[in-house]
């Protein structure tokens, strides 16, 4: 077998293999000797049909098993010989028919996960921005818990609909002067004025109605519109206003702060309301020292990265995104995007995602880093607390899926390694500026 690679780059060879003919003579030997001992051929007692007969029966089965039988060899010892860490499965990339009378060749694609050497992860100066929650924040989380418990009750004097109000309206939308399936006649829908459930040319054509009134209006919206379900369509919208709602916010008194909680008092709400913003902010400062790190990394070490990794990081992008849009009742389509836009999209960020694996988890090989079995619980106690669940329940879901605890150690040896860089690195603290404590706060809403 002659074996010739061709390299495309640190990362990505491609193998042209030939496989001489007595070899494809000898695999087809065995497999028709093989083959007659168990064909039932009509005529012919078991064993005794000739293979000129099984040829004629068998032989796009049995070229198509020796072709898969002859990669898989070739394969095998090509990855051996060269001592490839390869990543994903070869592809195939050119394959032509299976021809008894010469040699057998084709060509392959594989990728290595590459050979980083060792991280220097050591003497990086990183900044620590000191958040804390201010008094503007904790009146911002109050007035939000406010609208949280705010009660929608009919207008004290009849008036028109003004931005803010909640209007109740029956409406359908037509198109082409026929219904519309994505808008159905609706009755009864309580709707806020302002807030573009339906788009905001919508919304300000409900503005000024009064009670009782009855209007139709046409809207067009844009081919890139964010509902996918509206988007290039002209529709006539035909809308009875039957009430309008305005919003009635509670009083921040020691009964209100009861309805949130176990908190007896507004001064207790307040201290739990710190507590979260300060935890929050612990999770902001850990994420920006993370940052920093992986930027210097990167910038330390240049690498290739395998395709394949990325389209797997891709993946599991994507496959997060569309939970996300679920839990929200929600899908990807309506960003109006399509799928193969969104990997574009997000490729640059699955690029650093994977580099950050690969430094990661050569520094845990580099330090030879274990997980103790307190590290080991601990992670699973987090895992609870992230999901709400108790912590019995995520050991049964583990013990269930034995295949999962390697990712979730990995995850943990990958924080613990981040952990390692920032304790032997130079961390300045700082206080927050406006521009990153405007960052911060956006991050939280």
């Amino acid at each position: 077998m002659n074996i010739t690679v061709e390299d495309v780059n640190s990362v990505k060879k491609t193998l042209h293999i030939e496989m001489p003919n007595e070899t494809i003579i000898s695999e087809l030997d065995a497999a028709y000797n093989q083959l007659k001992k168990t064909a039932k051929v009509k005529g012919f007692r078991p064993g005794k049909a000739p293979r000129s007969v099984l040829e004629r029966m068998y032989k796009n089965d049995v070229h198509g098993d020796v072709v898969s039988k002859l990669i898989q060899t070739a394969l095998v010892e090509a990855i051996r010989e060269n001592e490839y860490n390869i990543v994903g499965q070869p592809e195939i990339v050119d394959m032509p028919e299976l021809d008894p009378t010469s040699a057998f060749k084709f060509t392959a694609s594989v990728e290595l996960r590459p050979e980083i050497g060792e991280i220097n992860f050591k003497e990086m100066t990183l900044t620590k921005t000191l958040y804390k929650a201010t008094d503007e924040e904790i009146e911002a989380q109050l007035q939000m818990l406010r609208r949280n418990g705010a009660k929608r009750e009919p207008l004290a004097e009849a008036r028109p609909v003004e931005n803010g109000d909640y209007a109740v309206l029956t409406y359908e939308g037509f198109n082409g002067g026929e219904p519309f399936e994505n808008t159905p006649l609706i009755e009864n829908q309580q709707m806020k004025i302002g807030s573009a459930a339906m788009s905001n040319q919508f919304d300000e054509q409900i503005v000024g109605m009064n009670i009782g009134d009855e209007k139709e209006f046409e809207i067009t919206y844009a081919d890139s519109y964010v509902n996918s379900n509206l988007a290039g369509n002209t529709l006539t919208f035909k809308v009875k206003l039957n009430q309008v709602l305005s919003e009635v916010l509670p009083e921040l008194t020691d009964e209100f702060a009861k309805t949130m909680g176990p908190f007896d008092t507004m001064d207790v709400l307040k201290e739990e309301i710190v507590k979260n913003l300060s935890a929050n902010y612990e999770k902001r400062t850990e994420q920006e020292l993370n940052e920093q790190v992986f930027s210097t990394l990167i910038e330390r070490h240049e690498f290739d990265v395998p395709g394949i990794m990325v389209e797997y990081e891709l993946d599991a992008i994507l496959a997060e995104a569309e939970r996300a849009f679920q839990m929200n009742g929600m899908n990807i389509e309506q960003l109006g995007k399509s799928r193969e836009e969104l990997r574009e999209q997000y490729r640059e960020l699955a690029e650093k995602q994977v580099r950050r694996h690969l430094l990661l988890a050569s520094i845990v090989q580099q330090e030879a880093m274990e997980l103790s079995d307190e590290e080991l619980n601990a992670g699973y106690a987090d895992m609870a607390a992230m999901v709400s669940q108790p912590i019995e329940a995520i050991h049964a879901f583990y013990q269930a899926n034995p295949d999962k605890i390697e990712i979730l150690k990995l995850t943990l040896l990958e924080k613990k390694a981040a952990r390692l860089i920032i304790e032997t690195s130079d961390v300045d603290e700082v206080e927050p500026t406006l521009e990153n404590a405007d960052a911060a706060e956006a991050d939280e809403a």
